[in-house]
């Protein structure tokens, strides 16, 4: 199945990418997702304890299931004052 995946911040530099459609098998969870792109891209395992999720444009867990034409935006850590 097919998901929309949005990189925010140092994602983004990380992986060089604004968006991309992922493909995903059916019942994966957003931290399949997740590992699918830390393998491509080792530097974001090292976030992965600090990073957010969005499902649909609302925080998700790292247990949600996914479903087809999910959009997950992976969101890091925002500072300043």
């Amino acid at each position: 199945m097919k998901v929309r995946v949005l990189f925010f911040g140092v994602t983004r530099e990380i992986t060089g990418l604004q968006e991309e459609c992922a493909e995903v098998r059916a019942g994966a969870r957003v931290e399949d997702l997740f590992e699918l792109y830390a393998r491509r891209f080792p530097r974001l395992e090292a976030m992965a304890r600090s990073l957010r999720w969005g499902v649909n444009q609302d925080f998700g867990e790292r247990e949600r299931v996914l479903q087809e034409n999910d959009e997950v935006a992976f969101l890091p850590p925002v500072s300043g004052g």
